[in-house]
């Protein structure tokens, strides 16, 4: 019985850290409802989530796909460039609703009050105001000059260069330098 239950467990393990490569034989497709599907090695997956294990530093390769509601990984995209074009589409369709990322490009205000930073902003995408717990990572250093901030809703906004701010707007970023 104890060896039997180790015979379990040895290929639970097994089937955990084992890496499924996805190749150009898999296909995605966006559902109706918009979500992202995949057809590999024979199994449908109803909605799948992609996610860049290097966001920053080389976006389009090595993806995980994964189940969506328990995140199981199902395999790596080891290149995006090397997927079908239908397949990448779809892809990339997902992936600019999951990663998008505003870049800050002028610091009208920062307010700390009650542990919370709050922000008055212009993005590439428009002026905006959010809020960060002061008591969190939520600002990350990609470089000297290039920050990632995340909001207390999850959302993301860069940075790109520190130095392009203004001396008033460095200023108002140094409780977080």
């Amino acid at each position: 019985m104890a060896e039997n239950t180790l015979n379990i467990y040895e290929k639970k393990a097994e089937e955990m850290t084992r890496m499924n490569m996805i190749t150009d034989k898999d296909v995605f497709t966006q559902t109706e409802g918009g979500f992202l599907s995949l057809d590999a090695e024979g199994t449908h997956y109803d909605r799948v989530r992609i996610v860049r294990l290097f966001p920053f530093s080389d976006a389009n390769k090595y993806l995980s796909v994964r189940e969506y509601d328990s995140g199981r990984e199902i395999g790596i995209i080891e290149d995006l460039d090397k997927i079908p074009e239908e397949s990448r589409k779809a892809i990339e369709h997902q992936l600019m609703l999951s990663y998008f990322t505003p870049v800050i490009s002028k610091i009208y205000k920062i307010k700390d009050e009650y542990g919370y930073a709050y922000f008055h902003v212009l993005t590439d995408k428009g002026e905006c105001r959010f809020a960060i717990n002061m008591g969190s990572n939520a600002v990350s250093k990609l470089s000297d000059t290039r920050l990632i901030i995340m909001d207390v809703d999850e959302n993301r906004f860069e940075i790109r260069d520190v130095e392009a701010l203004s001396q008033k707007e460095r200023r108002m970023l140094d409780m977080f330098l």
